[in-house]
């Protein structure tokens, strides 16, 4: 079976570029086609992979004005020729699903989600701090945007998705079933620590969305001390409005994080992720997790055994929750037991037994 697998961009290290870490793993002879690809932004491991970039990599000042060339994307993704390819894996939150091929090629789309920028174009925008004349003609192009969205939808033949909540978004976007497995977490990186410090961490990358603002002026009133990992255009912002209890590492190494992770208090995870790879990390740790009440942390923190959640997303809900846990005791065994089914490896065997039942269903049609 010759495979080939397509990303959306490889500009930026997160959630999705750990998945596709993996999935070379999975298949190491498998070339990874992408729109662009940024070798200073992205760790060594990427420079062992055949990556197969379009045009948009020559393109200028593709780390500064990323956002700017959108409309490039589906042609991009489109450029690619797929002849003499069995199975396109697909590892798409947006433009990858749309990669073309002929009859003979089965295609299956693991999805983090329908595009964001397309489905919840108000929720993405309205904290991007877009000027008024650049609303209006993304405005426009979003709406051309979605159409080709849909059109495209049907060259994907089965969808994986990563969550319940990316289930029910397949289907109300694109009418179409999905089976659900999640994302890869590497639990065996993390272990429980002896001795448990006082602070309270934060992993992320520091964009407006994620919602480290309220994180911030939550501990500015405990006083509690939070440790801040993390890089992002946020950041000035988030340093310039914290007081001396919140501290800032910016980009560490995984072995920092390992650490962090393990001696925390607690874990505080304030975004509504479509997954979130970070809360599962810190129970694999052992730490409870305060959460945000919605999306994938429904589907990975149990309320009373491994954290907290919190409701609104403001400061006094996260105050709340904070001193709430503060009065509660975990157990950290437990609380690693529930993050083991996430396991890197229990990834790869249902995802590699998945493709290997539809292929051998596809090829026998």
């Amino acid at each position: 079976m010759k495979l080939a697998m397509v990303h959306d961009y490889l500009n930026q290290y997160g959630g999705a570029e750990r998945v596709v870490e993996v999935l070379h793993e999975l298949f190491p002879e498998a070339p990874i086609y992408t729109s662009v690809y940024l070798p200073a932004e992205m760790p060594d491991t990427f420079k062992q992979m055949d990556i197969r970039t379009s045009f948009m990599q020559k393109f200028p000042w593709m780390k500064r004005h990323f956002k700017k060339y959108l409309m490039f994307f589906p042609r991009a993704i489109e450029s690619f020729d797929f002849k003499g390819y069995d199975l396109i894996l697909s590892s798409s939150s947006g433009w990858a699903k749309a990669a073309q091929h002929d009859a003979s090629c089965l295609h299956i789309c693991y999805c983090y989600t329908p595009m964001r920028w397309v489905w919840s174009y108000q929720r993405y925008v309205e904290r991007e701090n877009i000027p008024p004349a650049a609303e209006i003609i993304l405005k426009y192009y979003i709406q051309r945007l979605k159409k080709w969205d849909l059109q495209t939808n049907d060259r994907v033949d089965k969808f994986v998705a990563i969550s319940n909540l990316i289930q029910d978004r397949i289907k109300k976007c694109y009418d179409r079933e999905s089976v659900v497995i999640y994302p890869p977490v590497e639990t065996r990186r993390f272990k429980i620590a002896d001795t448990v410090s006082n602070y309270f961490l934060l992993v992320a990358r520091l964009n407006t969305y994620k919602r480290v603002d309220i994180v911030v002026a939550a501990f500015n009133q405990l006083g509690l001390p939070l440790v801040i990992i993390g890089e992002g255009p946020d950041k000035p912002h988030l340093e310039n409005i914290a007081k001396s209890n919140i501290k800032f590492l910016g980009r560490v190494s995984d072995l920092v994080v390992n650490e962090h992770c393990a001696r925390c208090r607690a874990f505080i995870f304030p975004g509504e992720e479509d997954f979130g790879l970070a809360p599962v990390e810190a129970m694999a740790s052992g730490r409870p997790v305060v959460a945000y009440a919605a999306g994938g942390a429904l589907e990975t923190v149990v309320e009373g055994l491994t954290g907290v959640f919190f409701k609104e997303q403001t400061p006094a809900a996260i105050v709340e929750a904070v001193k709430k846990m503060q009065n509660m005791a975990f157990d950290s065994q437990l609380i690693r037991e529930y993050a083991l089914p996430f396991d890197k490896e229990v990834f790869k065997q249902k995802l590699k037994k998945y493709i290997e039942k539809q292929y051998a269903e596809f090829k026998s049609k």
